[in-house]
Parts: C-alpha cells; structure tokens; sequence
C-alpha cells in the first residue's frame, strides 16, 4: 500500500533538498558520492522519489493468496481465518469460439497448514451446432492440506482432494502439488488423477491423469511472466488402449494488488488431438475479503 510509502519518500526528499541548500549557502559544492556531476536538483530530486517509492513498495505485501498460474496449483495454503472469492474463466477454440466455463469459489483458511474451498456454482456457455446456450454442471467441496513449508524445508509439497456433484454427474480429483522457489522464480508441478461419472445411474465411467508443469519469474513484487505445460492422458472408460495423449503449451502473467489479484494464461494445443481445443485462455480473478 503506496500512502506510506509516498508521505517518507517526499519527507527523505525534503532532507536531501535541504542538505542541498545548506551546502549551497556555506558556498561549497555537493559531494559527486551524493549527486553527480552535472545533474540538476530537481532532477536529482525526482530520480531519489521514484528510487524511495520503489524501495518502499517492494516492503508492502500483496493478497496473500494470490495465483502465479492458472492451471497449476500452488503448495502454500491460505492463513488461517481468510476468506477469499476467486472466480475462473475458461474459453476453448476449436475453428473459432467453442465454449466457456465458469467457477465460483469462496476459499477459506482453517488453519496454517489447511484451507477449504466451496465452489457454488460450475457451469459453461457452449455455441456449437449440436448444442447452444448455458448449462448448470456441478458444485463442489475443496481441501487442501500442506505437508512441508516452501521456506523452511527443501521444498513444499500439498494434498489436494476436490468432490464434484451435480445433476447426473459425480467427479472425484485428487493432486500432488510440488513447488520449489528460487528467489524470484517459482517451479511448480501437479499431478493430478480425475474419475468421473456421468449419465443416467451414473453408468459412464472415465478417468483423466494429468502432469502440470509451470514456471513464473516475479518482474516486481506485483506482476509475474512465466509459462505453463498441461499434459492430458485421457481414459475413457478406464481402458488404457482408448488412451488419448494431449499437450498444451502457453505463457502466462498475472498482477497482484493489495487486496485482489487477476492472472491469465493462454495455451495452444501441440497433438491436434481431433475433439480437444485448438486454444484455451484461462482468467482467475480474486479478492481477499
């Protein structure tokens, strides 16, 4: 939050101005150590505002559940008694616009090692010519338990386990999320086993594995570039011979403010796996509360 940062920067100028004058009234020149020859004061002034300003606002601490990535989860949990809304936005491609979906989530952190999540609502806008129009999918009960501190131990790794239900649909996900940082870069892998049930008695049954690599490298303490690799292995009906191997590569970035975040990524299909998008955009959006 800048407000502070400003008001000590204008009074750190205000001591270097009036150093200034009183070593011009003495009739001596400034140190080169403190100013360099030939830069005017005012300019000198300027330069040492934004140099304070940045200082100052690399300190201030952002949302504190922020995404680097879209695709990836993160291992760090939530802190406890947060409360956080993130919304997902997700549009696929295949010769011009497909279908979007959308999620709704309240995230909550219970402890310092666990977090919940309820998403009231998982539906999609789909425009094709079979069918048109928005559809009510699932809703869904979020947990998250971090096992090792991404600070304290060589790396930080968290369980993930997600229940959807919905009209003729139950689905069950369960990740590994790793993440190793290295001063501004962040690693981050998740792996990822999806069973499905769909249909009439829930009588269709499908299963997902999926390997998700990401990297983001933090510009600033506010704004992130980096990229994300989704592996698909698609299961229908559990039989490994019907197996369809997808990838999707694409670069990511995402802003932090100081009570709300917005991260994109952009992913293009590398297999032209017939049926799977050609492109998928991804936007979540949060706000701490």
């Amino acid at each position: 939050m800048c407000p502070a940062p400003w008001s000590v920067a204008t009074a750190l100028c205000r001591r270097v101005r009036d150093s200034c004058h009183q070593t011009h009234a003495s009739g001596t020149q400034p140190s080169t150590a403190v100013r360099p020859a030939g830069f005017p004061p005012a300019v000198f002034n300027i330069v040492f505002v934004i140099a304070a300003v940045m200082l100052l606002c690399q300190m201030t601490s952002a949302i504190a559940g922020a995404r680097h990535f879209t695709f990836i989860y993160e291992a760090p949990t939530s802190p406890p008694g947060s409360l956080e809304i993130e919304n997902y936005a997700t549009t696929r491609f295949s010769d011009g616009f497909t279908d979007a979906n959308f999620r709704h989530e309240i995230e909550i952190g219970i402890t310092e090692h666990f977090q919940a999540s309820i998403y009231l609502a998982n539906w999609d806008y789909t425009r094709t010519r079979e069918n048109r129009g928005a559809h009510y999918d699932s809703s869904s009960l979020e947990l998250i338990y971090n096992l090792t501190n991404l600070v304290a131990d060589p790396i930080g790794i968290s369980l993930y386990q997600e229940i959807s239900g919905g009209r003729r649909a139950f689905e069950s996900e369960s990740k590994l999320i790793a993440q190793k940082n290295f001063g501004p870069l962040i690693l981050a892998y998740n792996f990822t086993l999806e069973a499905e049930w769909e249909g009439e008695g829930l009588g269709e049954r499908n299963g997902e594995l999926q390997n998700v690599f990401g990297a983001s490298y933090e510009l600033t303490p506010r704004v992130s570039v980096g990229a994300e690799l989704l592996h698909e292995i698609i299961l229908p009906a559990w039989r490994s011979a019907a197996a369809e191997n997808n990838f999707f590569l694409g670069p990511n970035v995402s802003y932090r403010g100081d009570r709300w975040f917005a991260t994109v990524t952009a992913l293009a299909q590398t297999t032209r796996t017939e049926g799977e998008p050609d492109y998928q955009v991804r936007l979540i959006f949060g706000l701490s509360l």
